[in-house]
Parts: C-alpha cells; sequence; structure tokens
C-alpha cells in the first residue's frame, strides 16, 4: 500500500464523517503535516501520512512538537488500520493515545 492510498482513504473517511481533511501546504516552512483535518463540532488536527514501516523525518517530527506545544493534535498515520482511531481521537470520541512511528532522535 503506498502513501498516497493512505491519504486518499483518510480523506473519503473523514468526508464520511462530515468533515474536510484539507492538503496542508505552508510555503518556506519545510516538514509540516499533510493533511489538515476538519471535523464536526470545532475538532481539528493534523495528519503526517508515511507508507507502510516509513519514519518521519527529522525536520517533521521538529514541526510535530511545535505543532503539539501549541496544543493541537498531530498524528503519524502509516497504516490503513489506524484511520478510524485516529479521526476518532480527532473528535474527541477516545482518550487514549494513537500508535506513531515517530521514533526518539
Amino acid at each position: 500500500m503506498t502513501e498516497k492510498e493512505i491519504e486518499l482513504m483518510l480523506v473519503k473517511e473523514v468526508k464520511r464523517r462530515g468533515g474536510r481533511a484539507f492538503k496542508f501546504i505552508s510555503p518556506g516552512i519545510n516538514g509540516v503535516p499533510d493533511r489538515l483535518v476538519l471535523l464536526p463540532g470545532g475538532r481539528a488536527g493534523f495528519v503526517e501520512v508515511k507508507a507502510p514501516g516509513k519514519k518521519m523525518r527529522p525536520n517533521q517530527i521538529k514541526r510535530k512538537g511545535e505543532l503539539e506545544g501549541l496544543g493541537f493534535l498531530v498524528y503519524c498515520l502509516d497504516s490503513p488500520e489506524d484511520i478510524g482511531g485516529v479521526v476518532d481521537a480527532i473528535t474527541g470520541s477516545v482518550t487514549t493515545k494513537i500508535k506513531t512511528t515517530v521514533s526518539p532522535s
């Protein structure tokens, strides 16, 4: 499965739940997450999508930390099986952390 396929599945699931998953591009700033997920009820989170088993690059880990430091939810998604859990976490319907592929550096 490719990163693009997982990303399209994420977009479809968010849309099914009444939300939007905008492609997030920030010119001049490297390492921003791929998608800004907006859900009903004013819920928002960022999602970095990776191919199965791939890891976030150091600049992506840095941006994740910056966004989390501002209080935003940021997830790394590398498996279609985790899509529902990530979306649930953004809606606030789960309280546990979702597995990410981030390793300490």
